[in-house]
């Protein structure tokens, strides 16, 4: 027998944004632990139009690089703001914090992590009421 794992993202993969009550204007999918990786992770983001993720994250000590599949919109990066696009490659060291929200198209994200998972700290209000 081979060793390697197939999986299909939208069968076989559950949908977290659910457990959350952020589907349908969020649909986040990890394949860390169906794919049985270790050292590593990703996870596949639909975020709908104009929708703003309402937490942000860091890590203490995994460094992430985010693909846009399709759409546009901003990542908040600890206090900086940038602009997205379709096939933008965003690589973020640990301890920045950051965030998305979509454009007008929505935004179609493949997050990839490299290092040991599990270490995500979760930043509630990470835009600020304030934020346009």
């Amino acid at each position: 027998m081979s060793a390697y794992t197939l999986v299909n993202l939208k069968d076989d993969v559950e949908n977290m944004s659910e457990r959350f009550g952020l589907a349908p204007d969020l649909e986040a999918r990890f394949g860390r632990t169906p794919l049985g990786l270790e050292g590593g992770g990703f996870s596949y983001q639909r975020l709908a139009p104009n929708f703003r993720a309402p937490t942000g994250h860091r890590h203490k000590a995994q460094e992430e690089v985010y693909v846009v599949l399709s759409g546009s919109g901003r990542a908040k990066l600890d206090g900086e703001t940038r602009d997205l696009r379709r096939w933008d490659v965003l690589r973020v060291p640990a301890p920045v914090a950051r965030g998305f929200e979509a454009g007008p198209d929505g935004m179609e994200l493949l997050a990839i992590g490299f290092g040991e998972g599990g270490d995500a700290e979760m930043l509630d209000d990470f835009w600020g009421p304030q934020e346009a």
